[in-house]
C-alpha cells in the first residue's frame, strides 16, 4: 500500500537480492523524503504507516542481503 500524499518513489523491486547498506544508499538517494530502516526476514515491525519511511527486509540487518521489495511505510 502507498499513500496518494507520500512524495517520491514509493517502492524498489530492483533492490531485490542487492547488499542491504547498498539498498539504503540507493533508496535515500532517489527518494530524500524517506529513511530506510533495515529489519531481519521473520522479526516483527510496527504496523503504523508512515511516508518517511521504507522497510528493507533483509537476510542479516544491515549486513545481509535484501529479501523483499522495499517500500514505504
Amino acid at each position: 500500500m502507498s499513500g496518494p500524499h507520500c512524495l517520491g518513489k514509493q517502492a524498489w523491486p530492483e533492490l531485490v537480492g542487492e547488499k542491504a547498506e547498498v539498498a539504503k544508499e540507493k533508496i535515500e538517494r532517489e527518494n530524500p523524503t524517506v529513511r530506510a530502516r533495515f529489519i531481519k526476514q521473520g522479526h516483527y515491525r510496527t504496523m503504523d504507516y508512515r511516508c518517511d519511511r521504507v522497510w528493507v527486509w533483509t537476510t542479516e540487518g544491515q549486513t545481509g542481503v535484501v529479501v523483499e521489495v522495499p517500500k514505504v511505510g
